[in-house]
């Protein structure tokens, strides 16, 4: 079946996911979202708070991967690993050393990609703020990534720190990474999936999520990155409320359940 750009279809391994993508059980625990883009499926993952396993056509995609490699046993080896920065739940050297193979390679911003190895390092690519790639005929653009409000900016310094946009044929993924609302943001244009961070005091909060969502109108939206400071958990329903109308806000299980506490 055939669905149009900036349609969304949710499935599971009963509505026969199978026979497009290969997963496990414990993958589907993970809840499992699959879109139709120009390129093939590309089938989401999440792992936990800011970690995403995206399977496409064009190859197996881990999103700043840390925490236990237990975590992505069930998946496909990765054939690119994407690094938005490099505070521990987002980088971790130990993670990617069990995670990468042979085959895998990485994009990182620059203050990453100094912290490789040398032999990861041979197999990396380092973009700065706007720079793009190509992975496999997926473009990849780094977006600026950093905190907007003075008293946090030194969580996340403008000119460090990447937000990226992959596209696959027409169709747009937008991960924001540690960020709050920036222009970059609010300039981006048709987007079809974002996955948009909310925690106090190190990113935003809800209402200006929400905000950030409605100035740039992704067909769908996933807030991640949401467990606070404090180990509570950012008010989902009321992200979703402020939202409204401007996408459709998806929830992923990112905390084993707590997201819907």
């Amino acid at each position: 079946m055939t669905i149009s750009r900036r349609a969304f279809m949710a499935t599971t391994a009963a509505a026969g996911m199978i026979a497009v993508m290969p997963f496990t059980a414990h993958a589907a625990a993970h809840g499992m979202n699959t879109f139709e883009t120009g390129q093939g499926p590309l089938t989401i993952h999440p792992i936990e708070h800011a970690s995403i396993v995206m399977e496409t056509p064009m190859g197996v995609i881990y999103v700043d991967p840390v925490g236990d490699a237990a975590l992505y046993a069930d998946f496909l080896e990765p054939d690119l690993i994407l690094i938005t920065h490099e505070h521990g739940d987002h980088y971790n050297a130990d993670t990617l050393a069990a995670l990468a193979v042979e085959k895998t390679t990485f994009i990182t911003n620059p203050n990453v990609y100094d912290m490789l190895d040398a032999a990861m390092q041979g197999k990396a690519t380092s973009l700065a703020n706007g720079d793009t790639a190509d992975f496999n005929g997926i473009g990849i653009q780094a977006i600026p990534a950093y905190n907007t409000t003075a008293e946090r900016a030194n969580f996340h310094p403008e000119g460090r720190d990447n937000g990226y946009v992959l596209t696959m044929g027409d169709f747009k993924t937008y991960i924001s990474g540690d960020t709050e609302v920036t222009p970059a943001m609010e300039a981006l244009t048709d987007i079809d999936l974002a996955f948009v961070c909310m925690n106090l005091p190190f990113t935003m909060g809800v209402e200006a999520a929400a905000k950030g969502v409605a100035a740039f109108k992704p067909a769908v939206v996933y807030p991640y990155h949401f467990r606070n400071k404090d180990k509570t958990y950012s008010d989902l329903e009321t992200f979703a409320s402020l939202v409204g109308g401007n996408a459709e806000v998806r929830m992923g299980d990112w905390y084993g359940g707590a997201d819907h506490a």
